[in-house]
């Protein structure tokens, strides 16, 4: 990595083995990244999370009836509370605002450079993309092919139903 590459990119790109399990809030694990992260910003004073909010994120969510709302497979659904889910969102947001000015800034200072890693990217997916080009033609045409035959040895089987029901002839007013 370039000695210029920032300290949060450098954190950004280093493998740290932790694998967080539990309910994720935009694919981020809540229990272990987001809570302590907002306790810790809250105890800072750089956010202003209501306690509630992070004592208990997790909220039934409701009909606008005021019934608890269920899933199709008959659990409740749970919902992360408004303010903590809105402050992840502007988190979220403002990472993505940074990964792209990060890279904006790459590719202005070091636009050869940039450019280089572009065309060595494409020309080395271009075998990958033809070999998936070829092999999701290959199995559409045999989706096809069994589909066809499917198709015929049903009519094989019946074939005086097609000749049994009467002709629809449109009527015409």
């Amino acid at each position: 990595m370039d000695n210029n590459t920032p300290n949060y990119i450098k954190a950004l790109l280093t493998p740290n083995g932790k694998k967080p399990q539990g309910r994720k809030v935009w694919s981020i694990d809540l229990e272990t990244v987001w809570l302590p992260f907002f306790t810790a910003t809250n105890t800072n004073g750089e956010t202003n999370i209501p306690h509630d909010s992070l004592g208990c994120p997790l909220r039934l969510a409701y009909d606008a009836d005021g019934s608890v709302k269920f899933s199709k497979s008959g659990r409740p659904i749970t919902r992360v509370a408004k303010d903590l889910s809105d402050t992840i969102r502007m988190v979220r947001d403002n990472f993505t605002a940074g990964l792209q000015n990060y890279a904006s800034e790459v590719g202005n200072s070091n636009p050869d450079g940039y450019k280089a890693q572009v065309e060595l990217s494409l020309k080395a997916g271009e075998p990958i993309l033809e070999k998936d080009r070829h092999n999701a033609e290959k199995a559409i045409r045999q989706q096809v092919e069994a589909s066809m035959k499917e198709a015929r040895a049903k009519i094989v089987k019946e074939p005086n139903k097609a000749a049994k029901e009467p002709d629809k002839v449109p009527v015409h007013a």
